[in-house]
């Protein structure tokens, strides 16, 4: 099992998380950005650097990403990507994604662009909070547990 991380979308709290986590587990964590930034000194921890662009760091990790590989990312189209290849997928309030919450996201998506185009203002994204953070490192611990008991 190997821990992928779209590093441009995520907050700093979860990168904390994912951190602590590849060094209690002992799993690999690669951090894919089109920017620098910074990473604790760790055997299993990387941080992979692709040319800024669209989707340049979701190309990359769609390409490498293996069945039974975890990958945190907001991005609903490279989530629908992932199950594909039959890696699993949360976002990071640890929300697991699966075809029907992608179907559903998607959906609500269109929506929301439709109505944005219309000049409705929609609000700006929702604050991070403690509970969202917590929410994600059970979600985190559930997946990676279930990831070393099928190794």
């Amino acid at each position: 099992m190997h821990i992928w991380v779209d590093a441009d979308a995520c907050p700093s709290v979860i990168k904390d998380i994912l951190f602590k986590a590849a060094r209690r587990t002992g799993l690999p964590l690669s951090l894919v950005a089109n920017h620098s930034m910074s990473v604790p000194p760790d055997k299993h921890i990387t941080l992979t650097l692709v040319p800024a662009g669209f989707d340049a760091a979701d190309d990359y990790i769609v390409e490498n990403v293996q069945p039974g590989d975890l990958v945190v990312t907001n991005d609903i189209p490279l989530a629908a990507d992932l199950l594909a290849k039959n890696a699993s997928a949360i976002n990071t309030r640890g929300d697991e994604y699966d075809k029907s919450s992608i179907r559903a996201a998607l959906t609500m998506r269109d929506f929301m662009d439709t109505l944005r185009s219309s000049g409705e203002h929609t609000g700006g994204p929702k604050a991070f909070s403690q509970r969202d953070k917590q929410n994600f490192a059970n979600s985190l611990d559930r997946l990676l547990t279930q990831g070393m008991r099928a190794k």
